[in-house]
């Protein structure tokens, strides 16, 4: 785990497993583990299931969040990354908040990266830019292609 920012922390499942402590709250942003467990299902989710993309209980987000290669990536991604945003803002100030995914390389640090440049502690104009700040603060930031092509392809929208 690694703190990128005043209260706000990045790390893998092995971060998430080793603290579950009631002064924190989490995003967890990988569907295998996580969000299955807390909707309660195994494989796939109907697309129609009211927290198919989110699962907010007390003070943890489960992302149904994976890293692939679509063209539908953004309908998916866009509500993923506006809830991961919301609950930031919501905890920040009286929680640590970690964000985690299974390896803590993509999906994880991807999401603490959008929040940073949304707050300008980052530098925002570009994704690139954005990446070399970021990699300052998580040097193992290593982005999968489908984040990659959705934070390059929606930057400009995003970040607002």
């Amino acid at each position: 785990m690694i703190k990128v920012f005043e209260n706000l922390f990045v790390g893998n499942d092995e971060d998430c497993n080793s603290m579950m402590n009631e002064g924190w709250a989490v995003i967890h942003a990988c569907k295998i583990h996580c969000h299955q467990k807390a909707v309660s299902y195994k494989g796939n989710l109907k697309s129609t299931h009211p927290n198919y993309l989110i699962y907010e209980r007390y003070n943890h987000l489960f992302l149904n969040m994976v890293d692939m290669e679509q063209e539908l990536l953004p309908l998916y991604t866009n509500p993923i990354m506006k809830a991961a945003m919301s609950f930031i803002d919501k905890h920040i100030s009286d929680k640590k908040v970690l964000i985690h995914c299974n390896q803590g390389i993509s999906r994880s640090p991807s999401i603490a990266l959008l929040y940073l440049a949304r707050i300008e502690k980052i530098a925002n104009d570009t994704f690139n830019n954005a990446v070399i700040d970021f990699k300052k603060k998580y040097p193992l930031y290593n982005p999968g292609k489908g984040i990659l092509m959705y934070m390059n392809k929606n930057w400009r929208t995003i970040i607002k």
